[in-house]
């Protein structure tokens, strides 16, 4: 996902071109604001994955969120596929989140000591989930991740950690490195800031491939503390596994008293309560856990058996620790969602209405002839424009197509459509996408794709 990150956030902004059948919409206010915002904050933004850089414009600057919508600052309005990332399932400003957090914020926002609230968003999650036993939260994804690599090398008095290409983990120093040359090869840095040593204790390997892996644990036996994946990986692209090989995976780590960490970041709550490690029904020796949980504020969680989470301190040798950690705001957030989220046919409704979205697209550019895939799983989805039948690896996407993307994502925002500004990030539909939104969606999709590939024709 670097590689993809920095082509994306380290390019020279471009001009739009006349490509566009649909007036653009205003942006007037929101460019003000961004090039204020300029003054303030590098690239203008507070995380890289805002800016504009790979499509067309510059970042809409979002005031205010309902159900499905947002509002930008021109006034423009905007079904929203991005959902803050993916944490937004139940859509924007849910009441009862909204009902739930008012009520705790008035006895106060921190307090840097236990809460109840803690508690009972705990039993809540370790109640319908088979697959952790005991939970530490913490305020962000990357610092689940980041713990919990802490926690495996803790565990096994093991240094090195094992990732795979087109799997983003946050921006933990160990992780943020990518493969060499050869299948099994020690990774080098991919930001400044990096020591070349931290890289040296990360072993980078291709998605989708038992054959490196395997040579991976021959060549350094005894020494792997953990193989961390995301099971979904969903930050480059939906990069879908077969069950087959997490299952090889799983095996392995087994084998060579490795722990498995699945990063479910995004796919954790997303695709079923109990995440990947549910659908897939493999059992992980850790799980992180991130945004989902807190109901659009900062939260995550990392969890595993007793034995293991029994390591942290004030129990075991390795310290993790975090002032707003279980923050009671953050807390109560998360326990409106989470009931939600535990009702019975919610995920089965949720996946149904995404699975008749993302077929109705597909359909669509099938009868067309359009080198165009929907990739999805659960309620995420991800639009390839490419004629492959599954993208397993980040090397089978063609940087080529992000041009398609480009011209894809300024149609949809003429139409009232808003998508992630990256066309190797995915999408997300939510309990509040009503059928007739998905529907208007669709028409809005149908003739965005007519444009892109009208264009592309006349290119040609």
């Amino acid at each position: 996902m670097l590689d993809g990150l920095k082509k994306i956030f380290n390019s020279e902004e471009e001009q739009p071109v006349n490509t566009t059948d649909k007036k653009d919409i205003s942006r007037e206010k929101s460019a003000a604001l961004f090039e204020k915002a300029k003054k303030y904050f590098p690239g203008g933004v507070n995380s890289p994955v805002r800016a504009f850089k790979s499509v067309y414009g510059t970042p809409l600057f979002i005031e205010r969120g309902d159900g499905c919508r947002v509002w930008d600052a021109d006034g423009n309005e905007f079904i929203d596929f991005c959902g803050s990332w993916g944490p937004l399932i139940l859509g924007h400003n849910h009441p009862k989140i909204r009902e739930k957090v008012f009520e705790v914020a008035q006895s106060g926002m921190s307090f840097g000591a236990p809460t109840a609230l803690e508690n009972e968003l705990a039993e809540l999650i370790l109640s319908n989930n088979n697959y952790i036993k005991k939970i530490r939260f913490v305020s962000s994804g990357t610092e689940a991740v980041m713990s919990a690599i802490r926690l495996a090398r803790g565990y096994t008095k093991r240094d090195k950690i094992l990732k795979f290409e087109g799997c983003y983990h946050g921006h933990v120093d160990s992780l943020l490195v990518k493969a060499g040359s050869g299948l099994v090869t020690f990774g080098e840095t991919s930001s400044a800031g990096v020591p070349e040593a931290y890289a040296k204790e990360t072993i980078v390997l291709p998605l989708n491939d038992l054959e490196a892996l395997t040579q991976a644990f021959e060549q350094f036996k005894n020494q792997i503390a953990c193989v961390i994946i995301e099971p979904i990986p969903a930050n480059n692209g939906l990069l879908l596994q077969e069950k087959s090989y997490l299952e090889a995976l799983r095996k392995i780590c087994t084998e060579n008293n490795t722990l498995l960490i699945f990063d479910e970041v995004i796919s954790g709550f997303r695709v079923g309560f109990e995440g990947a490690a549910g659908l897939y029904q493999i059992q992980p020796d850790i799980i992180t856990y991130g945004k989902i949980i807190g109901g659009g504020l900062p939260v995550g969680m990392y969890g595993a058996s007793e034995e293991i989470m029994n390591t942290v301190s004030p129990l075991g040798p390795v310290y993790q620790a975090g002032t707003l950690s279980g923050n009671p705001v953050a807390m109560a957030a998360g326990i409106a969602q989470l009931t939600e989220l535990s009702q019975s046919g919610f995920y089965k409704e949720l996946n149904k209405k995404t699975d008749e979205f993302v077929s109705a697209l597909q359909r669509y550019a099938e009868a067309e002839g359009y080198k165009f895939k929907v990739i999805g799983v659960g309620s995420i989805f991800w639009f390839a424009f490419t004629d492959k039948e599954t993208i397993r690896s980040s090397a089978e996407i063609d940087p080529a197509s992000m041009d398609n993307f480009k011209v894809f994502h300024r149609e949809l925002l003429n139409r009232g459509i808003y998508l992630g500004p990256s066309g190797y990030e995915v999408g997300f539909v939510s309990a509040a996408h009503s059928k007739i939104d998905l529907e208007k969606a669709k028409r809005a999709m149908f003739e965005s794709l007519d444009v892109v590939f009208d264009r592309r024709n006349n290119v040609a």
